[in-house]
């Protein structure tokens, strides 16, 4: 009798634990790089190191569990080098370009951000595996690369071709600044997007729509950024109200189960 043997994308074992690290190494170095581009006053291109940088985040974890890859070192480096993507660098570059000119409290604003992805990953790593899993599908908190780009929202604004309104930026970025790390460490119930079920016919108008997404991203790079941020913010209590509505649901189906056990004790 012939035994099957399972195909593997990456036979080695070895190789399969470096290659999603390797991924990981390569988005801190491009996100530290925004750092450098903000320095020399290209924000334009700090910004898309950034945005690199969440998508390269987005795809490590991926790329770990396709090739059965995924490990702790892999998650703990994750965390770290988020700290530095999507805390540190946005901090540097919001500095250099408007947070500098507050003196000491614009400084302390950044330490402040920076401190809450720090604890937002922290408290992450920490629920991760304790969580039942239709929460899967939700962040406490917007997660830490939606917040390095979210906090770059006044610099992308400014870059883009909105003339909406003239913004006071002495006043807003910190207010925005504050904002985003009281929802970055925050219980307020996100997407993750992590479990999306597409319908086999639904597929094409997914891959079509995506395939836009990107095309207005190349074309219109940083109008497209700051509608998508507001699509975003709108999706928070949209978000929250279907949070509330599962866990409502599950406690019943918890309740009647223990009412259920209860009634086979007594009989």
């Amino acid at each position: 009798m012939e035994t099957k043997k399972n195909f593997k994308l990456v036979s080695s074992k070895k190789t399969r634990v470096i290659l999603p690290n390797i991924f990981t190494l390569v988005g801190v170095c491009i996100g530290l790089s925004s750092i450098k581009f903000a320095l020399d006053g290209r924000y334009e291109i700090s910004i898309l190191a950034i945005l690199v940088a969440g998508v390269i985040d987005g795809l490590d974890g991926r790329i770990a569990r396709l090739i059965k890859g995924t490990s702790k070192v892999g998650k703990e480096l994750d965390s770290l080098t988020d700290v530095i993507s999507f805390g540190v660098a946005p901090a540097f570059i919001m500095y250099f370009w408007k947070l500098n000119e507050l003196g000491r409290i614009g400084w302390f604003i950044c330490l402040i951000y920076v401190v809450s992805v720090a604890l937002r990953l922290a408290r992450f790593n920490v629920n991760s595996s304790e969580e039942p899993s239709w929460r899967d599908n939700f962040f406490e908190g917007i997660p830490s690369p939606a917040g390095g780009v979210l906090v770059l929202i006044p610099l992308i604004y400014s870059l883009s071709e909105f003339n909406l309104a003239v913004i006071n930026n002495n006043f807003f970025v910190p207010i925005f600044f504050l904002l985003i790390s009281i929802l970055l460490i925050s219980k307020v119930p996100t997407y993750s997007f992590k479990k999306i079920i597409v319908p086999r016919r639904m597929s094409i108008f997914l891959l079509f729509g995506i395939i836009f997404f990107f095309g207005l991203l190349l074309v219109y790079t940083f109008n497209t950024i700051i509608i998508s941020a507001v699509i975003y913010f709108l999706m928070i209590p949209i978000s929250s109200l279907h949070y509330f509505k599962i866990k409502r649901k599950f406690r019943t189906q918890l309740n009647d189960k223990d009412n259920d056990d209860d009634d086979e004790d007594i009989l």
